[in-house]
């Protein structure tokens, strides 16, 4: 029953008559309660119950037969067991539940690694007769088994994966020790259900890797400490650009940073940050065109504790005081109001700041660095930017080049974009086929180096078998080209056949539109040259004029082959 030893039995009748006992049996008093029929239907129910006789404890397990009840009597299993029948009416249920539960099933070894029980779920699972397992050895008996290893070592092995049949079944192998010697070992095998307990461990290792990702993001954002190994590029605009860079970054003067939106122009501010003898020091950036003129004396300048409702009871630095023996960056200042100009002129004269609610203005150490895509000159005669000011920020004018100036550095700039989605996704970098990047190469990016980043990621996203290819890019991209019938001039070549006018009529008869005959006249010429081409782009292409990216839309459009 639990292991301890019988000490007494006892065996009554259908009419409470004692027909056997031995032992502690023979103990009137356990007779008496054999006998006593409220007592025994309790007991029967029950079925295993506590004992207690002169100060010492004992179990009691009672077994209905056809012709009686058998009553065995044996030791206190230990204080825990005791204290679990004694609490547990149903007591009896659960271990029953226990030994036969279909959900999760149950092995037990003994010291000599044989099996001594095994769950009736497992022997199905296994292909056994009810008992055949019994007695021999467990490495006979299950699949990939460590119990015999548990029973060696003493050591548990809690929520291990384990191969049984073709099938991974989550397993638990514990040790069982009596008075400090091992007597043996427990399996237990979670049969039902593990599929919820994999889209369990799947959700969490999505949500682990989104925190890893989160992590790597706000690891990024912290940093934000770019310098000339930023600026990608061997191309003559980008080697004139870093040396301008070197030149002018240990200068203490104040520096216009210009160019197209999405070429760069942040790094480029950063680099100057590094590279100067500021480095060391805080480097502030400043969405000028965000600051509104309610707010920018609060965000420039600061303010003191209880300047306003609302203000922070220690007060408040301003950009301006943060960057204080460093760089301040004022990124998009042609876009930044009138009225926040002359704010901001006044500081820039005086390097004298003054929060909010003082009476006192203490000089601020800062280097200045402007950034803008606007012609500040042709701002300057609309009066829409203030001369001064603009004399101020534009000691030195460093310009970054669109990224159609650099064409030769799109392979390099692709790759180091891809390389850096990879890491930050914790995922295998894909690769460029020849085609994707020639069809990189070929566009017109009027968002420059930002619109690349961006096609690289889609890229990134749907990549296939580890490939981008040009079919993806073009499939999910967001790249500009000329019409192609701008270009249907160029269509025909000399060796090529004629292309017939097409009718500017549809199949009723009836006038058709301009761009309708169009579509129909750019399937027509397109066809044509794939069948001629055999199907080759970059030919077709060539002959036609028109650029792959455009190709690759025509023929996606128009379900050509």
């Amino acid at each position: 029953m639990t292991g301890s030893a019988i000490t007494g039995v006892v065996f009554v009748d259908k009419n409470r008559k004692i027909g056997f006992s031995a032992g502690m049996g023979d103990d009137p008093r356990i007779g008496a309660m054999a006998q006593d029929k409220a007592w025994l239907d309790e007991a029967r129910q029950k079925r295993i119950q506590p004992l207690i006789l002169d100060r010492k404890n004992y179990a009691l397990l009672v077994n209905p037969f056809a012709q009686g009840d058998l009553l065995v009597v044996s030791e206190a299993p230990g204080q825990i067991v005791m204290d679990f029948i004694a609490s547990v009416d149903f007591a009896y249920d659960v271990i029953e539940h226990m030994l036969a539960d279909p959900f999760e099933a149950m092995t037990v070894v003994d010291a000599k690694k044989r099996v001594t029980y095994i769950s009736p779920v497992h022997e199905q699972f296994f292909g056994l007769k009810h008992g055949e397992a019994i007695g021999k050895p467990v490495r006979e008996v299950i699949e990939n088994t460590r119990l015999d290893r548990v029973v060696e070592t003493g050591k548990a092995e809690i929520g291990e994966i384990q191969r049984m049949r073709g099938l991974e079944r989550i397993v638990s192998r514990i040790p069982i020790k009596r008075n400090g010697q091992l007597v043996g070992a427990v399996g237990r095998v979670m049969f039902k259900g593990p599929e919820r307990l994999e889209k369990i461990v799947r959700r969490l290792n999505s949500l682990e890797g989104e925190v890893e990702f989160y992590k790597r993001e706000a690891a990024v954002l912290r940093e934000r400490r770019y310098g000339l190994e930023n600026l990608i590029g061997e191309s003559p605009a980008m080697r004139k650009l870093r040396s301008e860079i070197i030149k002018v970054a240990p200068l203490d003067v104040p520096i216009l940073v210009t160019g197209e939106s999405g070429t760069g122009k942040e790094l480029v501010a950063h680099s100057l940050h590094q590279l100067s003898p500021r480095r060391d020091a805080a480097m502030v950036m400043v969405n000028a065109a965000a600051l509104p003129a309610t707010l920018v004396e609060s965000e420039l300048f600061g303010y003191e504790a209880g300047a306003f409702t609302g203000a922070n009871k220690k007060g408040h630095k301003g950009k301006f005081e943060q960057a204080a023996g460093g760089t301040i960056f004022l990124d998009e200042i042609g876009d930044m109001p009138m009225e926040v100009q002359v704010k901001l002129l006044r500081v820039l004269q005086d390097r004298r700041v003054e929060r909010i609610g003082s009476d006192r203005a203490h000089e601020v150490d800062f280097r200045l660095v402007a950034a803008t895509n606007c012609d500040l000159r042709r701002l300057v005669g609309e009066s829409k930017f203030r001369l001064d000011l603009y004399y101020r920020i534009s000691a030195i004018i460093v310009e970054v080049p669109p990224l159609r100036n650099r064409i030769s550095d799109i392979p390099d700039l692709a790759q180091h974009f891809l390389t850096g989605i990879a890491e930050r996704h914790a995922r295998p970098t894909p690769r460029f086929t020849s085609d994707a990047m020639a069809y990189l190469v070929d566009q017109r990016w009027p968002g420059n180096v930002r619109q690349l980043r961006h096609e690289v990621e889609r890229g990134f996203i749907f990549a296939e078998d580890g490939l981008i290819t040009a079919d993806i890019l073009a499939q999910h991209g967001d790249v500009w080209d000329q019409p192609v019938q701008d270009k249907l001039e160029l269509a025909v070549s000399p060796r090529s056949e004629r292309v017939s006018a097409i009718p500017p009529v549809n199949v009723s008869g009836e006038p058709t539109t301009m761009q309708s005959a169009i579509a129909v006249l750019e399937t027509e010429v397109v066809s044509q040259s794939m069948a001629r081409h055999k199907g080759n782009k970059k030919r077709v292409a060539e002959e036609l004029g028109i650029s792959r990216s455009y190709l690759y839309k025509v023929l996606g459009l128009r379900g050509i082959e």
